[in-house]
């Protein structure tokens, strides 16, 4: 059975791993899928159960690992417009704008 500890770093290898998807929509997934699964089953105390759930998450990270090598050799190297800082949206949207004199 993990230690706390263990289940600790576990979980904290899935944020980090979660953060090298450069696509927006898949990295917010990862990050928020091993939120709601370690909250949803931080209170099981059978033995059996927590064994099968930590050798699952062990395999999931490893598929995580995988699929972000994926998409950092063929993903789109274009940002989202999530990814991009709202100051420079609105500075770009003031550079287009026509110039009004009223």
């Amino acid at each position: 059975m993990p230690t706390a500890s263990e289940v600790k770093a576990l979980y904290k290898a899935f944020l980090r791993e979660g953060k090298n998807f450069s696509n927006y929509n898949v990295r917010e997934f990862v990050q928020r899928k091993a939120k709601v699964d370690f909250r949803s089953n931080a209170a099981e105390t059978d033995k059996a159960v927590v064994n099968t759930l930590w050798t699952q998450a062990k395999l999931d990270l490893e598929v995580a690992r995988r699929q972000a090598l994926v998409y950092s050799l063929y993903g789109s190297k274009q940002k989202s417009v999530m990814d991009i800082p709202m100051v420079k949206v609105l500075q770009k949207q003031s550079e287009d704008a026509p110039y009004t004199n009223a």
